[in-house]
């Protein structure tokens, strides 16, 4: 992993930080509706993207801690989770053009979808917590995303009451800028990758080389003008 990425990542980490802070902070204001704990896994079936930051920092850690038999186990349950997910998304995308769903009515199927997390070991328990992406972290206390409110489907918020709620849309702007700047930083060839979101379990198995970033591209550019 280039070491360039490491400022990216502290500043990555602050997020994470600022994430468990308000998660906690909730949870001890109203302990009767959060219901999360040890053993309660219902947000790692949930089907969701990481942006550029939340990808190469996942990935790195995945191969920093696992190696040898285990790193291929979970691997090989990435890449299952992977083909799911591409199934999903397939279908998804077939019924829209075909007509047969609304936008929003696809975005709510998606949101129902259940696909196991590879993280998520047989125990119940995520094999990279330290290091989950900020959509773990505020699992189970209320936000929102474009004013649409969202709650875990096992907690005890009651509907129509109030409750601090996480705007997701300006979590997710901060994790866009800090990916933006960070594929600027690279002088990449590929201008538009900051764009770019996978599932978690595209993040474990990708190997983010100079290649795969366009790094090499870039480099070869600035060769031919020279």
């Amino acid at each position: 992993m280039k070491t360039e990425f490491n400022l990216f990542f502290k500043r990555y980490e602050e997020l994470l930080i600022m994430a468990d802070t308000v998660s906690d902070r909730v949870g001890k204001e109203y302990p009767q509706c959060v219901k999360c704990g040890i053993g309660c896994s219902d947000c790692c079936n949930a089907l969701f993207d990481l942006t550029l930051i939340e990808a190469l920092y996942v990935n790195h850690h995945f191969n920093r801690q696992f190696e040898g038999r285990e790193k291929e186990q979970l691997t090989e349950r990435a890449n299952r989770s992977d083909r799911d997910i591409c199934k999903i998304k397939k279908q998804a995308y077939r019924d829209f053009e075909a007509g047969r769903k609304s936008e929003n009515e696809i975005l709510e199927a998606l949101a129902e979808k259940r696909v196991r997390c590879p993280l998520l070991n047989d125990e119940e328990k995520c094999d990279l917590y330290e290091y989950r992406p900020v959509t773990c972290r505020f699992y189970g206390v209320p936000t929102s995303i474009g004013g649409q409110g969202h709650t875990c489907g096992i907690s005890a918020f009651e509907k129509g009451e109030q409750y601090p709620t996480v705007n997701l849309d300006i979590v997710h702007r901060k994790l866009y800028e800090i990916s933006a700047e960070l594929v600027k930083s690279l002088k990449t060839g590929y201008v538009k990758m900051a764009d770019m979101l996978v599932p978690l379990s595209m993040a474990m198995i990708t190997e983010y080389d100079d290649t795969y970033l366009g790094v090499d591209e870039a480099k070869e550019g600035d060769d031919s003008n020279g």
